[in-house]
């Protein structure tokens, strides 16, 4: 079956936007996602769409469970990113933020290697430019960063496709853990890898999201890591080696979140840790581990949007991000206090919330594995969430005495409307997970309303909560600078750069002494160049001659 791709109508919006003016282009951006997901409910599983190439058959649209599911949730995400974002004048960050989108989606829908490495790109291109139109010296450097890291997987990725090829791998973008892992799929993994934020590749992240605009970052915590995720999913399911990557993603990200003072920033350590349980859950390759992954991604995306919403809104209301400026603000900012809380509780798995229903499979997976190691890991990485997130978080911003008064601007409507959207879709899904669990991919049964489970989660956060009071004032935000392992090859990369300018400064100075110079010093000072040129009529008449030469035998 034959069906129009849902990414047309994101970048149709996207090259439409420069065009519009006032309310035509506040529609169009949040018309290009619902266009999307319209497009997707239109197609059932089993679609499929071909681009025939010499040598070669692009298969540009494949709708199965796995890929509606992500589909559908980008989608969704879109329409309140972009409603988010529509009080905004300038056009071009929506603009990319739209193609963004459309390559996610391209990934997603991707049915052969080729396709997906081109959408893949695509998306890195468009990231790159949602975070330079933050217009700030910090998103400049960041941006590069990030664009260097990403050349680098990218790279790294279209190698390992290329290599798969070589070896007789199929064309179709599908499992590549069914038989022994070549050179090529480990080099698709480690490509993949870059995109999903594994430690040490990670840093791009939670060096580039803070740097972004408020509205930006909206959009670049939905997209590129859970693009990721669905390439693992796709991919590499049941890979051994992503189970241990995976726990220590989720304990690495909440240790950085708990000593984070910028709040965006402590959120993208959030984003490493979070999409840790999905990788583990991806590495375990049980049928429930997976749904619970694919579960996972879906929820994230809906409550880390909404937190990174929460926190734009206090970024643009008081100027600053950091905690050790901030306090006070459940009476100043209400209405954000209590999305901010809505999607605080459901990253922090607590029941009836989104979070709940998905992390509690994927550690419910482990268990009935009974892989203790990984469980643990998850279970002290959800106990550190809360810590960092609900508590820390929620208190030093929103509860605690302010350091200084600070005059606030208000919150467009439009960023209030978007976060009510996502806080509703958190509540939605958790309180009725069976219309998440009917669209998961993989045939499995689970159960989260049980006695046991909701009282279990109840009991370890009412600890941590207990254990946070206890240790306040230990755990009380310092205005201090956490190095991560970015600094490992930053610091020494830029000596290593100055080193090789400084050189090839003095070799092109010592050419200029020894080499230009000395010609010229030879030269006669009677010496007419014009005296010796070949006049341009008679080198225009050999070029001409060569070109008729060129096209008489080219048409012949």
């Amino acid at each position: 079956m034959i069906g129009a791709h849902p990414s047309i109508a994101l970048f149709a919006a996207a090259l439409a936007l420069p065009f519009l003016k006032g309310s035509a282009r506040r529609w169009a951006m949040i018309l290009g996602p619902s266009l999307g997901l319209a497009l997707l409910s239109g197609l059932g599983d089993g679609s499929t769409l071909f681009h025939a190439l010499p040598g070669f058959t692009l298969e540009l649209l494949r709708v199965d469970a796995l890929s509606r599911l992500f589909g559908t949730v980008f989608c969704l995400v879109g329409v309140f990113g972009m409603l988010y974002a529509s009080h905004l004048e300038e056009s071009g960050e929506a603009a990319s933020s739209l193609a963004l989108i459309g390559g996610s989606l391209g990934v997603v829908f991707a049915g052969d290697w080729l396709t997906m490495f081109v959408f893949w790109e695509l998306m890195s291109v468009f990231s790159v430019f949602v975070i330079w139109y933050a217009g700030t010296p910090e998103s400049r450097r960041a941006g590069v960063r990030y664009l260097l890291l990403h050349v680098l997987g990218g790279g790294t990725l279209f190698a390992g496709i290329l290599l798969h090829r070589a070896g007789g791998g199929a064309e179709a973008f599908a499992s590549l853990t069914g038989e022994a892992m070549t050179p090529g799929a480990w080099l698709i993994l480690a490509g993949i890898a870059v995109n999903a934020a594994i430690p040490p590749l990670h840093t791009w992240l939670t060096d580039a999201y803070p740097a972004c605009s408020v509205t930006g970052s909206v959009v670049q915590s939905a997209f590129t890591t859970k693009t990721a995720v669905y390439a693992l999913i796709r991919a590499f399911p049941g890979q051994p080696v992503l189970i241990w990557f995976g726990a220590g993603m989720a304990v690495y990200g909440v240790f950085y979140a708990i000593f984070s003072n910028d709040i965006r920033r402590l959120l993208a350590y959030h984003i490493v840790s979070q999409v840790g349980f999905m990788v583990a859950g991806i590495g375990l390759g049980t049928a429930l581990s997976l749904n619970g992954a694919a579960a996972h991604a879906f929820c994230h995306i809906l409550y880390k949007g909404l937190l990174f919403m929460s926190a734009g809104a206090v970024v643009a209301a008081a100027g600053t991000g950091k905690l050790t400026e901030l306090g006070g603000l459940a009476r100043k900012m209400p209405e954000v206090c209590v999305f901010f809380f809505v999607g605080a509780l459901s990253i922090s798995g607590l029941p009836p919330f989104n979070g709940f229903v998905s992390k509690t499979m994927t550690i419910h997976a482990f268990g009935a594995a009974h892989r203790i190691g990984p469980e643990l890991m998850l279970e002290l990485a959800s106990v550190g969430t809360f810590l960092s997130i609900g508590l820390k978080l929620g208190w030093f911003a929103f509860f605690a005495e302010a350091k200084t008064e600070r005059k606030l601007r208000p919150v467009p409507k439009n960023m209030v409307a978007a976060m009510g959207g996502l806080a509703g879709l958190c509540l939605l899904f958790g309180v009725w997970p069976d219309l998440l669990y009917r669209a998961l991919p993989f045939a499995s049964e689970y159960r989260p309303y049980t006695a046991d489970r909701v009282l279990g989660s109840i009991e370890l956060h009412l600890g941590t909560a207990l254990g946070f009071w206890i240790l306040l004032s230990l755990l009380a935000v310092k205005p201090k600078i956490a190095l991560d392992v970015d600094w490992l090859y930053r610091k020494p990369g830029a000596a290593v750069l100055s080193f090789a300018v400084a050189l090839l400064k003095g070799v092109g100075a010592l050419a200029q002494t020894r080499g230009v110079d000395a010609v010229y010093a030879a030269v006669p000072g009677e010496y007419d160049a014009d005296g010796k040129r070949v006049p341009v009529g008679l080198t225009l008449f050999w070029i001409s001659l060569f070109v008729a030469l060129l096209a008489f035998y080219s048409w012949t």
